[in-house]
């Protein structure tokens, strides 16, 4: 087996989608294993350690997050020695067809789950409930979704009307209620904002003795990119395989999102449409101490127009 730096050097970005799998083939079956899994998906599997990290994600994903447009679980493989099994998709299908439900039941019947001391499944939107349904092949595996969707069946979540596309695809069959899939799970962590309705909707039907839900607030509707732009997806991830991952420790990781422009921004949205000047004021004050950021400067000067007026009071400076 070639060393996994040279594996995972390649740069595959620019590439047309044919010519990529191809060459994303070649990497797996050279050092693990290869599966095409019908016209919309297949498998890539990486062996190099006892934990095994299963991601679910998209072709599209894929390119837009990855520099190489390598899958995300290829720097876990790099950098701690994971191995890697990676379900990969051609746009948002939630994982829902048949030879993918043919092959985790090779899978189990192989035993190949039982030769890792540790399994991970990650996934967030779509990817979210294919990681939270397909975890049921790996009994005690960790979980790790956001903003996973619960189901699409229109009779238990027909409030959700963001995928209607979907409603013809069934999600009562074979590995179909994700909420149920993860009973067998060690643990499971659903990452969510719950100011986001539906993603907040869909992560209460999560509920369950071995779930925790680890909240976001003002993250928005994209918490990976989020989570990828302030380098903390793979530390998360990690400290899951580990067991490591406690509420303490997911939001001592999340106070980097202090400096983050997108939730920022989301937060300061917030606090106006509440109409709290005194907090908007306390929350440009700290800002604009930290960083450089224009619309917080002006949104300051706004505010002691208004307070100057007698509209609110001035918050006392901590100085």
């Amino acid at each position: 087996m070639q060393d996994d730096t040279d594996i995972l050097e390649q740069d595959l970005s620019g590439l047309q989608p044919g010519e990529w799998q191809a060459r994303l083939a070649e990497m797996a079956e050279d050092n693990g294993m290869y599966q095409p899994l019908g016209d919309r998906h297949f498998a890539t599997f990486i062996d190099q350690g006892n934990t095994l990290l299963v991601t679910f994600e998209s072709r599209q994903g894929i390119q837009s997050f990855s520099e190489t447009a390598q899958p995300l679980g290829f720097d876990l493989v790099k950098n701690l020695g994971w191995s890697h099994l990676c379900l990969i998709s051609d746009g948002d299908t939630w994982f829902r067809e048949n030879r993918i439900y043919g092959f985790f039941d090779q899978l189990v019947d192989d035993g190949f789950f039982e030769e890792f001391d540790t399994v991970v499944f990650y996934g967030a939107g779509p990817c979210g409930y294919a990681a939270a349904a397909f975890s049921v092949a790996a009994p005690g595996a960790i979980v790790v979704a956001i903003q996973p969707q619960a189901t699409l069946d229109p009779r238990m979540t027909e409030w959700d009307d963001r995928f209607t596309e979907m409603r013809r695809v069934s999600f009562i069959d074979r590995y179909g209620y994700a909420p149920d899939m993860i009973d067998a799970a060690e643990h499971a962590y659903i990452l969510y904002d719950p100011y986001q309705q539906f993603d907040a909707m869909h992560a209460a039907l999560f509920a369950r003795e071995n779930v925790t839900r680890l909240r976001l607030p003002c993250m928005g509707e994209a918490i990976q990119t989020r989570l990828i732009e302030m380098e903390l997806l793979y530390r998360i991830i990690s400290l899951a395989g580990s067991r490591r991952l406690t509420p303490h420790a997911f939001h001592r990781l999340a106070r980097a999102r202090r400096h983050n422009p997108v939730y920022l921004r989301n937060l300061l949205a917030r606090l106006e449409f509440q109409d709290r000047p005194y907090l908007t004021m306390l929350m440009c004050r700290n800002v604009n101490e930290r960083l450089r950021m224009p619309r917080f400067r002006r949104r300051m000067q706004n505010l002691e127009a208004r307070a100057a007026s007698g509209e609110f009071r001035v918050p006392p400076s901590r100085a």
